[in-house]
């Protein structure tokens, strides 16, 4: 007797199907560990800052509405990221998963191109970028440019 391909497959996960699927259902989109940092970071900056504008293309995790800027933090794995993180495809599944991460990958563009379109500064913080949070700081310093502090804005 062989054994069926999806037997094997199965056999890969360390989770029940059960546990699996209530893992994947505490996934968050919103408020996760890599937006807080990211908004903790801006905070210390002075930074002023929206979060997740519905009104806006793809609802950026963080927007500055004065400097038309949209921030997205995303995580690697979930937005198709060239990084080794990214890169990784799951071995159950691995149809559904390379085509899920390969919607969210033409989604993503979609909505940055809408953002630009409409006039905004569109940037993408990778959840792999966070390590190094001096890194993360200069590169919000440098995107936030000279603050004023109590407005969060570019002084006039």
């Amino acid at each position: 007797m062989t054994s069926h391909p999806s037997d094997e497959a199965a056999a890969t996960d360390v989770f029940d199907p059960e546990t699996r699927s209530a893992v994947m259902r505490r996934v968050k989109g919103k408020d996760t560990a890599p937006e807080m940092i990211v908004r903790r970071a801006l905070t210390r900056l002075g930074a002023r800052y929206r979060l997740h504008r519905k009104d806006l293309p793809g609802s950026p995790d963080i927007v500055m509405p004065g400097r038309r800027l949209a921030l997205f933090v995303h995580g690697c794995f979930w937005h198709g990221h060239d990084c080794p993180r990214g890169a990784r495809v799951p071995k159950q599944n691995r149809d559904y998963w390379t085509a899920k991460v390969g919607r969210n990958v033409a989604r993503d563009a979609r909505n940055r191109e809408a953002l630009a379109t409409a006039g905004w500064r569109v940037v993408t913080i990778w959840e792999c970028e966070l390590k190094d949070r001096a890194g993360l700081e200069a590169r919000l310093t440098e995107l936030l440019g000279s603050l004023d502090p109590a407005r969060g804005r570019v002084p006039t």
